[in-house]
């Protein structure tokens, strides 16, 4: 399969013509109006250090209902005996240089690069990136952040520096997409670990169906900033 070289203009190959292993493009660059054009269409960027900007469309997708969310019930009773506070875009920056640090401490190596960190700051700045947050005795002890467009969210990444973190950060996401109607999240890989909160595994075509019928508009969603 070819691989599409992404020149000034706004645009996207179908991402039907992606590679076996999800690769459809490459080149451009992260500009906001760019970031959301690939969103909309289910395309993300994922490049190591020293190479080019690259664009996949992966297939099959995995994804939540946020109505068939499940907590496993001795998270649950866990949560409840923690007395951990969920906030949302109250530390955003913080919570995206966490998910790098978290990979790079472990001697695994990062995808959020400086330039990556800085473009998912500015969609936090025009309100299309958010955060959700766990504070532990006043530290930041998890968290996520991911991209809403319609009514879906666009899961990027997570991290915990106390047991759970990040699964308490996953809980309060979905009870706040549950409360302002949002029908999809989208995990991008599949992990046995969110499996266990329902997510499913759905094709590249019926991903694609699934984003035409819930983002009728990509006008940023400031409910998000009512947090707590």
């Amino acid at each position: 399969m070819p691989v599409f070289q992404l020149d000034e203009s706004i645009r996207f190959p179908p991402p039907e013509l992606a590679g076996p292993g999800g690769l459809l493009a490459v080149g451009g660059d992260l500009s906001p109006a760019r970031l959301i054009a690939a969103y909309s269409r289910g395309i993300f960027p994922w490049y190591s250090q020293g190479d080019p900007i690259l664009w996949w469309f992966t297939s099959p997708r995995l994804i939540i209902d946020p109505k068939e969310f499940h907590v496993p019930k001795r998270l649950a009773r866990y949560a409840r005996s923690t007395g951990v506070t969920i906030t949302r875009n109250s530390a955003f920056a913080e919570v995206i240089r966490e998910c790098a640090a978290i990979r790079t401490e472990a001697g695994d190596e990062t995808w959020l690069l400086p330039e990556m960190i800085d473009a998912y700051n500015s969609l936090f700045k025009l309100g299309y990136c958010h955060s959700v947050e766990c504070w532990h005795r006043g530290q930041l002890g998890g968290g996520l952040y991911g991209i809403a467009l319609g009514k879906v969210f666009f899961g990027e990444s997570m991290f915990s520096r106390i047991k759970c973190g990040s699964q308490f950060a996953l809980m309060g996401l979905v009870e706040f997409l549950l409360q302002q109607g949002y029908r999809l999240i989208d995990c991008q890989m599949t992990t046995a670990h969110l499996k266990r909160f329902g997510a499913r595994e759905v094709s590249g075509r019926k991903f694609r169906q699934l984003l035409q019928q819930y983002i009728k508009d990509t006008d940023p969603d400031h409910r998000w900033n009512d947090s707590g």
